[in-house]
């Protein structure tokens, strides 16, 4: 087991998810939020499709991950010209929370990074990239 991958890397984000969640409370957020704020500025207004695979996520889970917050303000979610398509866009207050939840992810980023070293550090994120290439490969 010490040498699976899927075990290792799903232990890693774990713990890695649970590490910025703690910085991120003061404010209300949670790291698999933030990742999609991040994601939607980044993109800009896009289809659920489009995010989903930007994210390399199931579009069902993406849908339940946006509706909490879409309630809360932080996005908004309507239809495009084909109705069978909806636009998802963060909102003036989304852009504000993402604004206020930077620094604080910045303290996660560099407590990792403090405690792995510069280059571990950077070597770890690109191992990462070059593992998440494999699926544009298939």
């Amino acid at each position: 087991m010490a040498e699976c991958a899927c075990l290792n890397l799903k232990k890693a984000s774990r713990f890695i998810t649970s590490l910025y969640d703690e910085y991120l409370r003061p404010i209300g957020l949670r790291s698999t939020q933030l990742s999609l704020l991040m994601a939607l500025e980044q993109a800009g207004t896009v289809t659920i499709t489009r995010l989903s695979q930007i994210l390399l996520m199931d579009r069902t889970t993406l849908q339940r991950d946006l509706k909490p917050l879409e309630r809360q303000g932080w996005v908004s979610i309507t239809e495009g010209e084909d109705r069978r398509k909806r636009l998802i866009a963060l909102t003036p207050e989304g852009r504000d929370l993402l604004k206020r939840a930077l620094p604080l992810w910045e303290q996660a980023q560099i407590r990792i990074r403090d405690y792995m070293g510069d280059d571990r550090y950077k070597g770890l994120l690109g191992q990462l990239s070059d593992i998440v290439k494999l699926n544009r490969r298939d």
